[in-house]
């Protein structure tokens, strides 16, 4: 009897473990790679700006976003460079002068979406933006709706800029793996 109960016992740890390494081995969720492609609009200088600047630094009077200046955004992003093109949504965080030397950036933004299938949806991107460099490569370090658990980048690229208002518009190819 008690070989039976031996052999029982064996059995069902069997058939947990089976059942267990069917459970841990299963996707049920496929990562996706998406590709999004849009233009951000940075102004500082209308009737109602996007971006304001909210914090600068002592002795930074007469320089354009000097070191130590803190900027807070609320900017549209759209199909095409247009401003008056279909509004995607908009990139609502802040960004800082953070080099002394060069005009760079500390950007934390998060890209709403406000249209279509990301209605809803948010990308956030985290890093360092050099805009003097043609190409710059910031990371997506999160997302909410149908980019929940996102990781990827993205690459911007000053489409056009306003030397005297320093108005911009900024082209993003963003590239995302979600579930």
């Amino acid at each position: 009897m008690g070989t039976a109960s031996n052999l029982s016992k064996v059995s069902i740890f069997f058939l947990v473990l089976f059942f267990f390494n069917i459970f841990v081995n299963e996707k049920p969720f496929k990562e996706k790679l998406t590709h999004l492609h849009f233009y951000f609009h940075d102004v500082a200088t209308a009737t109602n700006p996007t971006v304001v600047q909210v914090a600068a630094a002592p002795n930074s009077t007469g320089r354009i976003r000097p070191f130590g200046s803190l900027m807070i955004a609320d900017d549209p992003l759209t199909e095409t460079p247009d401003p008056s093109s279909k509004l995607l949504g908009k990139a609502q965080g802040l960004y800082s002068s953070v080099s002394q030397s060069q005009t760079t950036y500390l950007m934390a933004f998060n890209f709403v979406f406000m249209e279509g299938k990301y209605n809803g949806s948010t990308l956030s991107i985290f890093g360092r933006n050099s805009i003097l460099s043609k190409v710059r490569e910031i990371p997506i370090i999160g997302g909410s709706g149908v980019f929940r658990f996102a990781r990827g980048y993205a690459l911007a690229r000053t489409y056009a800029v306003n030397s005297t208002t320093f108005n911009a518009i900024v082209e993003y190819d963003v590239h995302v793996l979600h579930y």
